[in-house]
């Protein structure tokens, strides 16, 4: 079968190049933000491009279950790249923000925060993904035990979703995009608590 031969490829290639090529993107950026090659408000553009790259991976992250299910084909080994990647790109995007939009001034960003709820919930994802990218590794899930380790790591789905929400109401106007993304990660989010309840017995 097809699926199966392509399952096999998939066993046997290491999961580490995940990791420079998924990163590359942030290289490239970052050099063209220090280089003028982002137009007339180059913060801003990085900052959404990390935002942006760090939404879709979590949603790949989201996808393997999924589509092991439903096609056949096995990405589990990669997941955890996606989801660690996506924590990179987050906390790039929080940096940028941070240390090149605020400077560090604590009393703008305090301000920011409670003028702009996006800016809130941006951090609250932020935070939900720093006990997940630590405990992203075998010694976790053997110190955790399997059971605590998946219940931790179900603040992926909120994560994931309070990241759609920053997205969308940063845009303001509401574009197809960031609509788009909120509808797939909600579809995906939805998957995985339709799929975990238990069928209702029929009525005798």
């Amino acid at each position: 079968m097809a699926m199966d031969r392509v399952n096999a490829v998939l066993r046997r290639a290491p999961a580490w190049p995940l990791y420079p090529i998924g990163l590359l993107p942030a290289a490239l950026y970052f050099y063209w933000a220090v280089s003028d090659q982002l137009g007339a408000d180059p913060l801003r553009v990085l900052e959404h491009e990390l935002g942006e790259k760090a939404l879709q991976l979590m949603i790949l992250a989201l996808l393997v279950t999924p589509v092991r299910n439903l096609a056949g084909l096995n990405l589990l080994k990669f997941r955890r790249a996606f989801g660690l990647l996506a924590f990179f790109y987050v906390v790039f995007h929080f940096l940028t923000y941070l240390v090149l939009d605020q400077q560090l001034v604590l009393r703008e960003i305090l301000q920011d925060l409670l003028k702009r709820p996006y800016i809130m919930i941006g951090s609250a994802a932020f935070l939900a993904m720093v006990p997940l990218a630590i405990t992203s590794n075998d010694a976790s899930v053997r110190r955790l035990g399997a059971l605590a380790w998946r219940k931790l790591h179900r603040l992926t789905y909120f994560a994931a979703i309070a990241g759609a929400v920053h997205y969308l109401l940063l845009v303001k106007s509401w574009p197809t995009e960031p609509i788009v993304y909120l509808a797939v990660v909600l579809a995906l989010v939805g998957y995985r608590y339709f799929r975990r309840r238990p069928a209702r017995r029929p009525a005798k």
